[in-house]
């Protein structure tokens, strides 16, 4: 059965999300083997980090064959981060960033670190409310009407340190320097009206990554897989084996 698979990927989801958003993309790539990081539990970044880099070396060590990581926003950065590591033989990545938090004249790229140590502050008082805040942003009104928010999970799927080790992660990890370095095939796919990872943030990456290519879907917000799982299956398959 090994040999008739395309390869396996590494599945890392969003903040705050299960990665059942991933279930209907999963079911279109049977041709693929699948595998999940669970980072839904950690107590730390660092606990985040060791997760996500051991489980790639394990499988790797496995002889499993290829490794795509697949990663959603904060998932994206952490499959930035493990490819810096040569633990990745390609990225799929979906609203995506090589550094979250940005100085002011970089604000069409990322968030304030303001911003960020606020959600952190009111997690601790009252975590449900953060994480609707951030859920609203994640479609735009178009999407929204047309049911793409009741695909996502119901709030609640993290514990309150991993939701904080999530934000300390989009707050300290910083892959931009390293970009050039990563010589591995990456497809980005990144909508065009993301209010969490501006596009701005996708064009960059394309422009810094030495095989990048971008599947830029027009009027999307930051989950634009959702919905659109089809099409991307198959843009994905295309992409895959002409590499």
């Amino acid at each position: 059965m090994q040999d008739e698979l395309s390869g396996t990927i590494l599945w890392l989801t969003g903040w705050s999300m299960s990665d059942k958003v991933f279930d209907q993309l999963r079911e279109l790539l049977p041709d693929f083997n699948h595998v999940t990081v669970n980072y839904s539990t950690v107590d730390s970044l660092e606990d985040m980090l060791y997760l996500t880099e051991t489980s790639a070396k394990d499988f790797i060590s496995s002889g499993g064959g290829p490794i795509l990581v697949g990663g959603w926003s904060l998932g994206g950065l952490l499959a930035l981060r493990l490819a810096t590591l040569d633990l990745a033989d390609g990225l799929l990545l979906f609203s995506a960033t090589a550094r979250f938090t940005r100085p002011k004249e970089q604000m069409d790229r990322g968030w304030a670190d303001g911003y960020v140590r606020q959600m952190i502050h009111g997690i601790r008082k009252e975590r449900q409310a953060v994480e609707k805040k951030f859920q609203q942003l994640v479609f735009t009104e178009t999407e929204s009407g047309m049911g793409h928010r009741e695909s996502l999970p119901l709030i609640g799927n993290w514990t309150t340190s991993a939701l904080i080790a999530g934000l300390e992660v989009l707050r300290g990890v910083d892959c931009l320097s390293r970009l050039p370095e990563i010589d591995c095939p990456v497809l980005l796919v990144h909508g065009t009206e993301d209010k969490v990872c501006p596009y701005s943030a996708a064009e960059e990456l394309l422009m810094q990554l030495p095989r990048a290519k971008l599947l830029t879907i027009d009027g999307s917000g930051h989950a634009p897989f959702l919905g659109r799982e089809a099409q991307l299956a198959e843009s994905l398959r295309g992409w895959w084996h002409d590499r």
